[in-house]
Parts: C-alpha cells; structure tokens; sequence
C-alpha cells in the first residue's frame, strides 16, 4: 500500500466492511432457501412414517397433496428448530416428531417462515410450574404472586414450552378440539409482531378491519354466553384476552371444523382466509 493512501484507510477499510456486509444480507437468504429446498427433497425418513401414522390420526385426513407438503415442511422445521427436554427428560424421534407434525399444520396452506422468531422448544414431561403475578382481589395496587400448572405457554422472547403428556394426548384424540401444540404455535404466529393481541399478519388494512369486527363479535358473545351460565362450542378459556380466543379457535378449526363451521361461519371463514386452509375438505 502506498503512503498516500495511508490516510484514507479507516474510510477503506469501513466501505470494505459494509461491501461485505451488503453481500451477506444479498446471498444469505438465497442460501437459506437453497438449504430448505434441499432438506424438503431429502427422503422422509420410514420411521418417523411410523410414528405419524401410530401417533397422529389426524393426518391420515390430509390429502395426499397436503401429506407430502406436511412432511416436507417438518424437516425444515426439525433441522431448524431445536426441541430440548427439560425436568430430566430425553427427548426422542417419537417426541420430535410428534411435536414437529402439529407444529407445522398451521403452515400447510401460505408460506409465511418456519415460526422465524422462534429459537427453540422446552419439553416438559409434563405440566410444569410457572410463577405469575396477579392483582389482589379489591387491590388495585397489590400484586400477588401465584404458582400455576401450564400444558404449554409461548413466549416473545423465542421460546415454546409444552408438556409431552398433554402434547401426545392432543395428538392422540384429534376431535376433542384441544391441541396445545396448535394451540400455542397460533401464539407465535400471533407475536411475529413482537406482542400477541390476537390479530396475526394479515394482507391489507380491509383485511384487518374484517378481522378486528368479526373477532370481536365472537369475543364479546362468548363473554356474554359466559356471563348467562350458556355452555358452546368454544371453550371458556378463548375469553381471557383476544390472544387466547384466537389460540383456542385455532384448536378447533384445525380439530372440529365441522362444528365450527355451523356454529360460527364467519368466524370460520375468517380463520380459513388466514390460514389458506379448509379443514371441512379432510373430514
């Protein structure tokens, strides 16, 4: 290097840096597509078609074209997605993909990431306690903490917990219309954004707006049956906030979509327009 460029080589050697990190950001996600179109293609493993078919009926619906897709779409997800178990638990193939196969039904019908903002998958082996602080009642300034036993939470911050034993139990019985698998990856969907509120990304200020009526009514009407002592179709627990309603109405769209369908068919439209699915077409 010559003496009169000397001078100017804290400004080269910054143009170098952002050159070469305009590159990365140019090339990584053409990588990244190459890698998962060649996992997608990798031949699905006879075992893991063994534990589909003994462990998830459900699946046995799909047709043949959304099989196929599921499958692939699983291999992305496992090579991706770390799933950890946690209270001295072993995490198996059996566990991984059972967990895998639920996990990725709410992808079936757009491409919309592999749940980009989650890291990883705490696997209890059962269902585990959390600390949570709540107001006391009659004093608004007064929290108090409580002990609770959750099946499965989802947080911001990157991670899904689930039980094994409620995990297998939803994936057994595939029309009680309760998954907490699918239950909680409609979290994740919902906190792309940073905050669940129970309005996932959708397409365009109208198709927000038709969301924002039509969950709302549903919402309020629950509260309401809630409130007379009426028992339904969706459970009590979709009117603690707009996030669980739109969680606990997944379950059963994916689950019961029949009944859904009858009961509330714009509520079930609404979720088949996000979704890109019709489940009616499976059963």
């Amino acid at each position: 290097m010559t003496s009169a460029l000397l001078p100017h080589l804290p400004l080269l050697l910054t143009l170098a840096a952002a050159l070469g990190l305009m590159l990365w950001l140019i090339a990584a996600p053409w990588q990244q597509r190459r890698r998962r179109a060649a996992l997608r293609a990798q031949v699905f493993p006879q075992a893991w078609r063994r534990i589909l078919r003994r462990r998830l009926p459900l699946l046995q619906r799909l047709p043949a074209d959304l099989q196929l897709r599921l499958k692939q779409e699983m291999q992305v997800f496992l090579a991706e997605k770390p799933i950890i178990g946690c209270a001295g638990l072993e995490v198996t193939d059996e566990m991984r993909v059972t967990i895998a196969a639920q996990a990725c039904l709410p992808l079936l019908g757009a491409r919309r990431g592999y749940y980009p903002q989650l890291k990883q998958v705490l696997l209890y082996p059962g269902a585990f306690m959390v600390d949570r602080l709540h107001q006391a009642p009659g004093l608004a300034e007064v929290q108090m903490e409580q002990r609770r036993a959750l099946a499965g939470e989802s947080w911001v911050q990157g991670q899904v917990l689930l039980s094994w034993q409620d995990v297998l139990a939803g994936a057994m019985d595939p029309d009680d219309g309760r998954n907490v698998v699918i239950h909680e990856f409609a979290h994740q969907l919902d906190q792309a954004k940073g905050y669940a509120n129970g309005a996932p990304a959708l397409p365009s200020k109208a198709a927000y707006r038709r969301w924002s009526t039509v969950m709302q009514n549903e919402f309020d009407a629950l509260r309401q049956r809630l409130a007379w002592g009426e028992a339904g179709l969706i459970d009590a627990y979709g009117a603690t906030d707009p996030a669980e309603f739109f969680a606990v109405t997944s379950e059963l769209f994916f689950e019961r979509p029949g009944e859904l369908a009858s009961a509330h068919p714009e509520l079930y439209g609404q979720l088949s327009s996000y979704y890109k699915l019709n489940p009616l077409s499976w059963h």
